[in-house]
This record gives structure tokens, sequence and C-alpha cells, in this order.
């Protein structure tokens, strides 16, 4: 009987934690459409020295998640990225090795074995990436998997379906359910801005993801358009700097699609110091997810080390 009764109180406090997060959430929906587009445009038209250009550059390879999500993966293309994330460029630009490499579940322990004795992170995308349409149990398997397989990050997909169906405790369920499958890996909720039709709604499904247990809250698959965007990064890392000064915890942010030169990153880096400050200027709580970001940065780094320009094919595809 005492069992019963713990389990029903149980349920009562993950109900009311739950659909309070929802209704939280909700309310704090409202975005400025007009500040947030002024105030992110803003950003990108910083001018920023030689000297801290070539440290945001290095700083920004250092945050990058290379990624190979395709059909026709195999374990030497798996291998080959891992390679360039542990040295991206010839070791006299003394440019540091990216943060993570991303693939499906079933290369986790291609990129573990390349990846072990390095600090390059192996991420998996998992809980039917990249749609997220597929039962809760089987996603939950494929996170578990992934996780014993050795990844150090899980990236989950909402159900945006769900989300705008009005079903946010559901959505609250999943992301919390993929956290404790996730084990030590770490959480990263990929919200697909994309789809979610309003700033409002990425207001409220960071939120969301973020109160049922997300480490890290990112913008896009990749997978469709548009994908990060200025604005809508803007509004995420609002809600997580409003999220650290009510609960003291540091939620990560990673944009990712659609961010493939170096001015572009650099604008990103600056909107996230005047956002949230000198502490989120680390891989551990920002990531870049754009592999093709990479070659036009190094090429920048190049140029502005030794003054002269290198084009594209001297440096490998990532």
């Amino acid at each position: 009987m005492a069992g019963k009764i713990m389990k029903a109180l149980v349920r009562n406090i993950t109900h009311v934690r739950r659909n309070g997060a929802a209704e939280r959430a909700t309310a704090l929906s409202t975005v400025d459409q007009v500040m947030v587009e002024e105030r992110a445009g803003a950003f990108a038209k910083r001018s920023i020295k030689t000297s801290a250009k070539l440290a945001g550059l290095k700083l920004a390879v250092s945050m990058m998640d290379l990624t190979t999500l395709e059909g026709k993966d195999t374990p030497g293309k798996v291998a080959f990225l891992c390679r360039k994330a542990m040295q991206p460029t010839d070791p006299r630009y003394e440019v540091p090795s990216c943060a993570a490499v991303c693939v499906y579940p079933n290369f986790v322990r291609v990129a573990k074995k390349f990846l072990t004795r390095s600090t390059v992170k192996v991420a998996s995308v998992a809980t039917a990436f990249p749609t997220g349409l597929m039962p809760l149990q089987l996603k939950l398997e494929e996170v578990r998997t992934a996780s014993r397989d050795g990844a150090d990050e899980i990236d989950m997909v909402i159900d945006r379906g769900k989300f705008l169906a009005g079903e946010h405790a559901r959505v609250f369920d999943e992301i919390a359910a993929t956290k404790e499958a996730c084990g030590e890996a770490h959480l990263k909720v990929i919200l697909e801005t994309g789809e979610l039709q309003t700033y409002d709604n990425v207001r409220v499904a960071s939120e969301l993801a973020m109160r049922a247990g997300a480490d890290f809250i990112k913008t896009s698959t990749g997978k469709i358009s548009p994908a990060a965007t200025m604005p809508v990064t803007l509004v995420m890392l609002e809600a997580i700097r409003d999220y650290f000064y009510e609960t003291g915890i540091r939620i990560g942010m990673k944009p990712a699609g659609g961010i493939r030169t170096a001015k572009q990153a650099l604008a990103y880096l600056v909107m996230v110091k005047e956002t949230l400050g000198d502490d989120w200027l680390t891989a551990d709580l920002f990531r870049f997810g754009a592999s093709t970001l990479v070659n036009d940065v190094l090429m920048q780094i190049v140029k502005t080390a030794d003054g002269n320009y290198q084009g594209p094919d001297y440096f490998s595809l990532p």
C-alpha cells in the first residue's frame, strides 16, 4: 500500500511540474519582433580589430560540431571527419581542436575509436532525427544505445507536431524522459525553429526544453530552411539569460545550419558576449553546428596570420 501511495505522489508531482512548466513558458511567450530583428541586425555591423578577430576566429573553431548526417555516410568518412576535428589545419597556426563530431547512432563506436585520446566529444543525433516521428519507447532505446556506445552528447529533436497542437506537457515529458535515458551524456534539444512559425513559439519551446532538463538548446537540424538565424538565436539566448537569472543554471546554446562565413560566426560571438557575457564564450556553453563554416573560418585565420589568402582547394573538405 505504501508503495502505491508513493508512486501516486510521484505521478502527481510530475504532473504538476510539467504542467507548471508549460503554463510558465506560455506566460513568458510574448516577443517584440521589431526589437529582436533590429537588435540582431546590429550585431552584424560591429567592427572587430585584427588581433581580436584572430582570437575570435580560433574561438569559433573550438566551438564547432563537425557533422555528417547523410545516407551515404561510411566508417571511412566518419574517421576522416574525426581527424579534421582533432587537427583542423596546419599546427603552425595554433588552431584548437573542434568541440565535437556529430554522427548517427550507428557510427558512434567508430567516432569514439578515433577520438578517445582527444578532447573532441562524440555527439549523436537521436529520437528519430530529423522529424521526431517515432513512438517514444523506440526513441528512448535509440538514445540509450547511443549513450552505451560512448556518445558524450545526445542531440534530440522535439515533436513539432505535438508542440504546435498545444500539447506542451507531452513535449516536456518526452524531453524529460530523453534526459533520463541519456545517462551521463549531455542533452542538446533541437527545436527546429524553422517549423515553429513564430518567435513566441521559439521562446515557449526554449523554456520547455530548459525546464525539462536540456543542457543545451539548439535551433535546427540543418535539414530544413530557414535554419539558424540571428533573430531566432537572440530569442533563445534571451530565454537562457532569463532562466539563468531565475535559477542560477547555465544552459548552452547551439545555432545550427545556415551559418557559412567567418563574418557571420564573429557576429554570433558578439551577440553571445553582449547577451550572456563572457562566461558563455566557451565550447561548454556555445557551439556552432555548421560543418560548411569551418573552412571559411580557417581561410580567414590563415589570411589574418600570414597576410595571404588561400582558396578553399588548400583545405580538406569537412
